[in-house]
């Protein structure tokens, strides 16, 4: 069977809409990672140890498990236990979970490289500690990881195609669907995989974009 080129854009409008559902899903995640990640560099900061030894639990499990097996358990075990989750609640939770610890990671990666005598210069002028975070810390804590938040977005982008197999109906869903009835996989693979690639590359202009201006205004 050979590759038809006409086919293949006939497809494309198709996943253009079910990308719809990617690109909302994706940006659900990425604000509730965002949050996430911020309230755990946050906490981790207090020092709090009972609390900081239960997230390195949470870590250690999110990183070395496959995200996969994360939206596993929070479709299928999470009823067990009485949360019975929509398939794209669960795998906005899921996915939102793990890229919050890793946003976590790199932002406290980045903590350290704040002057601490800025931080000492707010304290001595009494403002209250979440002021210090809000005004100090945190303005220059996002402007220092951009690029990688950038990088985060585009792997919560490509995450979300896993939700697939949870029954969510997004680009790779739909192309699968499209696969079965048609008998014309390589097609309709090929556009998905176009319509993840076009995602990601306006979301890695626009990044850069953004890094540009920030660039500029620290000149």
């Amino acid at each position: 069977m050979s590759f038809q080129f006409a086919y293949l854009a006939g497809l494309m409008p198709n996943l253009a809409v079910a990308a719809l559902v990617n690109l909302r899903l994706s940006a659900m995640i990425i604000v509730l990672a965002l949050i996430g990640g911020t309230a755990l560099t946050i906490l981790r900061s207090l020092k709090i140890r009972p609390v900081n030894a239960i997230i390195a639990v949470l870590i250690s499990f999110i990183r070395g498990t496959p995200l996969l097996i994360q939206i596993f358990l929070f479709y299928y075990v999470l009823p067990a236990i009485g949360l019975d989750l929509s398939p794209t609640v669960a795998g906005v939770a899921a996915i939102a979970l793990n890229s919050s610890i890793f946003i976590s990671e790199t932002m406290r990666g980045a903590l350290i490289t704040i002057d601490p005598g800025q931080i000492e210069a707010a304290t001595a002028l009494s403002l209250p500690r979440h002021l210090v975070w809000a005004k100090v810390i945190l303005p220059q804590l996002f402007r220092r990881v951009l690029p990688v938040l950038v990088n985060e977005a585009t792997i919560v982008v490509k995450g979300t195609a896993l939700l697939s197999v949870i029954t969510v109906v997004d680009v790779l869903r739909t192309a699968q669907q499209i696969a079965s009835a048609s008998y014309r996989p390589f097609e309709t693979l090929i556009g998905a995989a176009l319509v993840f690639l076009a995602i990601n590359l306006t979301i890695s202009l626009l990044g850069r974009r953004v890094e540009g201006r920030f660039a500029v205004q620290r000149a």
